[in-house]
């Protein structure tokens, strides 16, 4: 919880940037990492020991020099947490344009594939190194609305499992698994009434870092309702509530 040198993508507003405040509040250095330098210049304000670093997580040149300079200028980074991450809604009951398909796909799963094979080298080499890779709710019981965005965080999912396996005794591999929180991440979504509120959320989230020995998953106890559904028998019922509270939240926009 503290001593690390952490590398936090999507760090500039949302979970990712709350994340990098707790845990420079603890005791760590801090980097964190996106598009937009404003917004990271903006996150790291009065902060000495956060940084800033841009990287286009869509592009595998962007990521390897972001990980070679990431290296050079702080030579101790042993933590990574894959949080960046695109949402866009989509309606696949007809053909249409896959762009935002494709770049969900490529931000979301690629991204966080990408940026990891370009550090694991040096993580493994790291005392008490980690890696939390940020998933949904909507990786285990879908949104119809989402459909790509879901299927990527099921897949970080799977992938988070075999990077456990394979990494055991090297690196602590985590999953962050968050409900539907108000941030960013949508238009509207960071006031949306019903969404957890994200102060709230990282409240319980590094409560939930705290505990000894450390946790595979972090699971805030609203999640539990979509992370648990398939093991109690109630998928099929959750399916159905989440969509249906989906659509009349939308139909009430309109």
């Amino acid at each position: 919880m503290s001593g690390n040198t952490i590398v936090i993508t999507g760090g500039g507003s949302g979970i990712g940037e709350a994340l990098a405040h707790r845990f420079h509040d603890l005791g760590n250095t801090v980097i964190i990492a996106g598009r937009r330098i404003e917004a990271l210049e903006e996150a790291i304000v009065g902060r000495p020991r956060m940084h800033a670093l841009t990287v286009d997580i869509e592009s595998t040149k962007s990521i390897l020099i972001f990980a070679r300079r990431l290296i050079a200028e702080f030579p101790t980074v042993n933590v990574l947490i894959n949080n960046a991450g695109i949402m866009r809604m989509e309606k696949i009951s007809c053909a249409r344009d896959l762009a935002d398909a494709e770049a969900t796909v490529i931000t979301n799963l690629l991204g966080p594939i990408r940026l990891t094979n370009a550090l694991i080298d040096h993580l493994t080499e790291q005392p008490n190194s980690a890696i939390v890779n940020v998933s949904s709710g909507l990786g285990f019981v879908p949104l119809v609305g989402a459909p790509t965005y879901s299927a990527t965080k099921a897949a970080i999912h799977s992938y988070t499992v075999t990077m456990r396996e394979a990494l055991r005794g090297k690196v602590e591999v985590m999953e962050l698994v968050p409900p539907a929180v108000q941030t960013g991440l949508t238009p509207g979504q960071a006031t949306r009434p019903g969404y957890l509120p994200l102060g709230d959320f990282i409240d319980e989230v590094m409560s939930l870092f705290q505990q000894q020995p450390a946790l595979e998953e972090i699971l805030v106890e609203r999640v539990n309702f979509q992370r648990k559904a398939e093991a109690e028998n109630r998928f099929a019922n959750t399916l159905k509530m989440l969509n249906d509270a989906a659509r009349k939240a939308q139909e009430s926009l309109s």
